[in-house]
């Protein structure tokens, strides 16, 4: 277990069973649990991993808040050619594991029209109410592993919308600048150089599309 993994269990998941890198982190508040995917390197490696074709489709106009109270709408996604969304969960062991890549990836990325946005998906149930505790552990996680991309707290609509019926996370998707989903869906964390190669697919794919 690496230096992140054992500083954030011993500080914020308190309650929770860390199992191992490789098995998560399950918790006893989950209901029904979800489970934990990591797809990692060998998996990258490997072609393991769920990768689902995602019809297009709109995600339509949202305003949410992320972790610190600032709000994001669906005009966030003009900001950039390609966005990526992590779907995570603050008990989830390989989400935590990956972040530090996802803030790499964001950082060398950034400058060629590619953002991240992380949605919490513990942090809000599925009426949408505010899961104040996991909001903070989320908040302990952005700060130790030093990430300036959005964490954002998930609302009504995207917990009955495209986020209904996840059981597994990490869950990672695309949307383009005009707030519309693209490409493929991806179950599972990976490497640095796994997601490096899979946004450079995306992008091509979303340059052809728009021949």
């Amino acid at each position: 277990m690496n230096r992140y993994l054992r500083k954030i269990c011993t500080m914020l998941l308190t309650g929770t069973v860390c199992l191992s890198v490789f098995s998560g982190c399950s918790s006893s508040e989950q209901t029904p649990p979800l489970e934990t995917s990591d797809a990692g390197e060998s998996a990258a490696e490997d072609g393991a991993g769920e990768e689902d074709s995602t019809k297009s489709s709109s995600l339509g106009e949202f305003s949410i808040e992320d972790i610190y109270g600032e709000t994001y709408t669906n005009e966030m996604f003009s900001e950039y050619d390609l966005t990526m969304v992590n779907i995570f969960a603050t008990w989830c062991t390989p989400c935590i594991n990956e972040i530090p890549d996802l803030q790499e990836l964001y950082i060398k990325m950034k400058d060629q029209g590619v953002g991240i946005a992380g949605i919490v998906l513990d942090t809000a149930d599925l009426e949408g109410n505010k899961d104040e505790e996991a909001v903070e552990k989320a908040k302990i996680l952005a700060k130790e592993l030093e990430v300036t991309y959005p964490f954002l707290i998930p609302d009504k609509a995207l917990m009955s919308g495209r986020l209904k019926g996840i059981d597994a996370v990490p869950e990672t998707f695309f949307v383009d600048k005009n707030g519309m989903i693209t490409g493929e869906s991806y179950t599972g964390s990976r490497s640095l150089k796994a997601w490096e190669e899979i946004v450079e697919t995306e992008l091509e794919a979303l340059e052809g599309d728009h021949q």
